[in-house]
């Protein structure tokens, strides 16, 4: 019975130990890198949000500007989009 005793006791201590290494990893490696891509993330998205929204404002200057085209162009879109989607 000692001996199993032992061994089990051997065998948590191991488990304990590996636990703490593994506690130890996730805070000195693995939180950091994912707080930095959590970082770079947000700021893509808000590049990106920024990107599309100065887009918007040109089309919608170029519309204003020449409504004209604009008509024609959504006009030949739309015929495209619909010979495309019949077939």
């Amino acid at each position: 019975m000692a001996l199993s005793d032992n061994v089990r006791e051997s065998a948590r201590d191991e488990l304990r130990a590996l636990r703490e290494q593994v506690n130890a990893l996730m805070e000195d490696r693995v939180s950091p890198a994912l707080d930095d891509a959590t970082k770079r993330a947000t700021a893509a998205a808000h590049r990106a949000r920024a990107y599309t929204q100065d887009q918007a404002e040109r089309v919608s200057g170029q519309v204003r500007n020449q409504p004209l085209v604009a008509i024609g162009v959504a006009a030949v879109v739309g015929f495209l989009l619909g010979r495309i989607t019949k077939k």
